[in-house]
C-alpha cells in the first residue's frame, strides 16, 4: 500500500459494500471496514476507526461505493422495488386459496337455521378473471419501472459523489497554488522594503507590495473554507469523518467520446429516469385495461368452506328435531360465477385510470425530448470547455517560460548592457504571475471534468464508466512548481 494510504482497485473499482447487513451501533468508520474485501483498504478503515486525526486519502471509485452503500435516496429506492415485487404476488396471489378459521360458539334463543360452531374453516380464490391478466402485467411493469428507477437513483448519488470528490480535489489544488502565491508575495514585500530602505524603490511600491500579500492571505483563507465545507459534504455523502479527508486526484481517462451523437441506447431511451417513466406509463396502460375489462366477463372463483357444530348446545339439538338429516360436519365446494352486467362506478374508474395512463405517456414522452436536449447541450460545451482548457494550459506554459527565462537572466544577465537588469523583484512577481495563470488550469480542469460527469449521468453512463477500469491517469493540469 503507498504511503500516502491512496486506496487503489487493480482492474477498477469492484468491491461491494454490504453496510446494511452490519450492527446499527457501528461508527461509520467501522461500517467502512465491514463493507470492503481487499486487505489494502481493510488497513485504511482500521486507520480511520483507530485514529480518526490520521491523514487519509479515497479514491473516486471507493467514494462511490461508500455513497451507494449507505445513502437514504438508495436504500428507499431499494424499498420502491420491494413494494412492486410485493404488489406482483399480491395481484398472482389472488388465484393461491386464502384460507381463515374461526369459531361461534354460544347458545340461540327462538328459530336459527345456523347451529353455534365449534371451529369453520373457509377458503376461496379466484380461479378465471380477464381483468387479472391485465392487472399482473401492470405489476411486471411496475416492477421494471422501479429498478429503472433505483438504476437512476444510484445515477444520480454518483454523479452528486463524483462532483463532490472533483470538487474537493479543486479546492485542495487551489489552496496549494494559493499558499504558493503567499509565499511568493511576502517574499516580493519583503525585497520592496530593502530596495527602499536602499533608496532602489519608493513608498508606492512596498505599498503595492502590501496590498498583493494581504490579497493572497485573504485567498488562502477562502479556499481553505471552501475546502473545509466540500470536504465536510463529502464526508456527509460517503458516511466517513471528514477529519484530514482527502482525495488522491486520480481520475480514470478518456470517459466517452463525447463528439459522437446522443446515445439512446440505454434501455432504448435516452437514459433510466426517461426508461423508467416509458415502464410506469405502461403499467398504467395495464391498469387501465384490466379496470375496463369487466363488462359481460365472466369472473369465476373457488369457493369453500367447512363446519363443525357444536352439538352439545340446545340450538343444535332444536334443529335436529326440525331437520333429522343435519349432521355434526358440514362442508360446502364450488365454484362461483359472477357476470357484472351493469356498473357505473367501474365505468367511471375506467376511465380514470386510461387519463392517468394517457398522461403518464405524455411525461414519459416529454422526459426523453428533455434529455436528448440537455445531452446535445452538454455535448456541444464540452467542445467549448475542452478548448478553454487548452487555452488556459498553453497560458500557463507561456508564463512558465517567461519565468524561466526571468530567472535565467537574473543568474546570467541579460546580455544587452543597455537593457534594464532583472531584479529579485521581478522574479518573484513572475512567479505570482504563473502561479495565477495556473490557477486558470485548474479552475478550466474542473469545469471539464464536472461537464463530462453531467453527460455521463445525462446518458446513463457514469456508473459504469466508474466501473470499466479504465487506466487512471494523474491530473490534465501541470504540476505545481516550488
Amino acid at each position: 500500500m503507498p504511503a500516502s494510504d491512496t486506496i487503489r482497485f487493480p482492474g477498477g473499482r469492484v468491491l461491494e459494500p454490504m453496510l446494511s447487513y452490519l450492527p446499527t451501533r457501528q461508527t461509520p468508520a467501522r461500517r467502512f471496514l465491514g463493507s470492503l474485501r481487499f486487505p489494502a483498504v481493510a488497513a485504511l478503515g482500521l486507520l480511520l476507526s483507530a485514529a480518526p486525526f490520521a491523514s487519509a486519502q479515497i479514491s473516486l471509485g471507493t467514494a462511490v461505493d461508500l455513497a451507494l452503500s449507505s445513502n437514504p435516496r438508495v436504500l428507499g429506492a431499494k424499498s420502491d422495488v420491494d413494494r412492486a415485487i410485493a404488489q406482483r404476488s399480491q395481484a398472482h396471489d389472488a388465484y393461491i386459496p386464502s384460507i381463515t378459521a374461526g369459531a361461534g360458539i354460544g347458545q340461540s334463543y327462538g328459530y336459527s337455521p345456523q347451529p353455534p360452531t365449534l371451529f369453520t374453516v373457509t377458503a376461496g380464490s379466484l380461479v378465471y378473471s380477464s381483468a387479472q391478466f391485465a392487472y399482473l402485467r401492470s405489476a411486471n411493469a411496475g416492477i421494471v419501472a422501479a429498478r429503472l428507477s433505483l438504476e437512476d437513483t444510484r445515477e444520480a448519488v454518483a454523479e452528486d459523489t463524483s462532483i463532490a470528490f472533483i470538487t474537493l480535489d479543486h479546492d485542495q489544488q487551489r489552496e496549494q497554488v494559493v499558499r504558493q502565491q503567499a509565499e511568493f508575495a511576502n517574499a516580493l514585500v519583503s525585497i520592496v522594503q530593502k530596495r527602499l530602505d536602499a533608496g532602489q524603490d519608493n513608498q508606492i511600491e512596498l505599498t503595492q507590495a502590501k496590498l498583493t500579500a494581504a490579497q493572497m492571505r485573504l485567498a488562502v483563507l477562502h479556499a481553505g473554507d471552501d475546502a473545509a465545507v466540500d470536504r465536510e459534504h463529502l464526508a456527509h455523502l460517503i458516511g466517513l469523518p471528514p477529519t484530514a479527508l482527502s482525495t488522491d486526484s486520480i481520475f480514470p481517462s478518456s470517459p466517452m467520446p463525447f463528439d459522437a451523437p446522443a446515445d439512446t441506447t440505454v434501455h432504448g431511451y435516452a437514459n433510466a429516469a426517461v426508461a423508467s417513466a416509458f415502464s410506469s406509463a405502461e403499467a398504467r396502460r395495464q391498469q387501465a385495461a384490466g379496470d375496463a375489462t369487466f363488462r359481460f366477463r365472466p369472473q369465476l372463483n373457488l369457493v369453500a368452506q367447512y363446519n363443525r357444530y357444536a352439538t352439545f348446545t340446545d340450538s343444535f339439538s332444536a334443529l335436529q328435531k326440525l331437520n333429522g338429516t343435519i349432521k355434526a360436519d358440514e362442508g360446502v365446494f364450488g365454484i362461483q360465477i359472477v357476470i357484472p352486467v351493469m356498473d357505473r362506478t367501474r365505468v367511471a374508474k375506467a376511465r380514470e385510470t386510461a387519463a392517468e395512463a394517457a398522461r403518464s405517456l405524455h411525461d414519459a414522452q416529454n422526459a426523453q425530448i428533455e434529455a436528448l436536449d440537455g445531452q446535445a447541450r452538454l455535448r456541444h460545451s464540452l467542445a467549448e470547455l475542452q478548448a478553454q482548457t487548452e487555452v488556459a494550459t498553453l497560458q500557463q506554459q507561456l508564463a512558465q517560460e517567461q519565468l524561466d527565462i526571468v530567472k535565467t537572466q537574473l543568474q546570467n544577465g541579460t546580455g544587452n548592457p543597455e537593457s534594464q537588469p532583472m531584479t529579485p523583484k521581478d522574479e518573484q512577481k513572475a512567479r505570482i504571475s504563473e502561479r495565477d495563470k495556473y490557477l486558470g488550469v485548474v479552475d478550466a480542469t474542473f469545469q471539464l471534468r464536472q461537464a463530462e460527469i453531467h453527460l455521463l449521468r445525462q446518458t446513463g453512463q457514469l456508473e459504469t464508466w466508474l466501473k470499466s477500469g479504465l487506466s487512471p491517469q494523474p491530473p490534465t493540469a501541470p504540476t505545481p512548481q516550488p
